[in-house]
């Protein structure tokens, strides 16, 4: 089944894939995009090379839209379809050669209600808003908890757990972001043992 384009896929993204496809000198290959663990905070984007019918690449035989974009197809579970609507894909050139980024804003579930806990929200924010951007560094921070003084305590892992940067990270960025949403935080507290983390993007 053959459908619109759902996903947003720009013009030097496509021009990448295109190079990549024309490398691997095999017939009727295109790009297989499936969500994983889709509506919690850990789901996440997974693309990679495909073949029609091998849906997510385990024979699994679950049926799947095709898209058209220029001189390749793009195929998507129907598992995948609903938590991809408003996706976008860029490819950012650069001297070193370029970034390849996927955004999926409806991949982790709904924002909460307004009448929801703040620790909720706070964890809404956190992985829609800041991991993000982390994670092209490898890093990410989970909330632990809020004080009963409005101190919020995170904790960083992956590539932020031993950065020398993490301090100016929290107070520039995540502590800023955090108060513009919730005016009510005192401060934002890092938690992580930073010594035993092996420091490994800033020397």
């Amino acid at each position: 089944m053959t459908g619109q384009q759902m996903i947003e896929i720009t013009e030097s993204a496509q021009e990448y894939f295109a190079n990549l496809i024309a490398q691997q000198e095999m017939d009727d290959i295109g790009l297989h995009l499936a969500v994983l663990n889709p509506g919690t905070p850990h789901a996440a984007c997974d693309l990679q090379f495909h073949v029609p019918g091998q849906s997510a690449g385990n024979g699994s035989g679950e049926s799947e839209q095709t898209f058209t974009y220029g001189s390749f197809k793009l195929y998507v579970p129907q598992s995948s379809e609903r938590w991809l609507k408003e996706a976008k894909i860029d490819f950012e050139k650069s001297d070193a050669g370029g970034e390849l980024t996927i955004k999926a804003p409806g991949i982790k579930g709904s924002k909460p209600a307004d009448d929801a806990s703040l620790e909720d929200k706070i964890q809404w924010v956190l992985v829609t808003e800041i991991n993000p951007g982390l994670a092209s560094h490898g890093g990410m921070v989970e909330l632990e908890q809020i004080t009963p003084e409005m101190d919020v305590i995170l904790r960083f892992g992956g590539g932020c757990h031993g950065c020398g940067m993490a301090n100016v990270t929290l107070k520039e960025g995540i502590e800023k972001t955090l108060k513009q949403h919730f005016p009510e935080i005192k401060a934002v507290v890092d938690a992580t043992d930073h010594a035993t983390g092996d420091n490994p993007y800033y020397k």
